[in-house]
């Protein structure tokens, strides 16, 4: 199973974990595991057409996955996902 790093903004839909375990072949399916073990995920990871939320970073092992395969992006049990949240604001 991959560890997956989970951001502030959704520890209180993970029960306060910081970071959680979730298997699957690939980014997309580590999300969906986490999305059925913690349902209140589901808005924040993904959008209405079931990609990737556009106001969602996703990370394996550091590596941007939109520059990777996206969501098809390949996972080993020793890899790290990250999920970050877009920031934004400024001048």
């Amino acid at each position: 199973m991959a560890t997956v790093k989970i951001p502030p903004v959704l520890r209180s839909a993970t029960g306060g974990e910081k970071q959680v375990t979730a298997s699957g072949a690939n980014v997309g399916d580590v999300l969906r595991d986490i999305v059925a073990n913690h349902p209140d995920t589901e808005r924040q990871l993904f959008g209405p057409d079931g990609g990737l939320n556009r106001y969602v970073n996703v990370y394996l092992n550091d590596e941007d996955v939109r520059v990777l395969d996206g969501l098809d992006t390949a996972v080993e049990d020793a890899d790290t996902v990250m999920i970050l949240p877009a920031m934004a604001g400024g001048r």
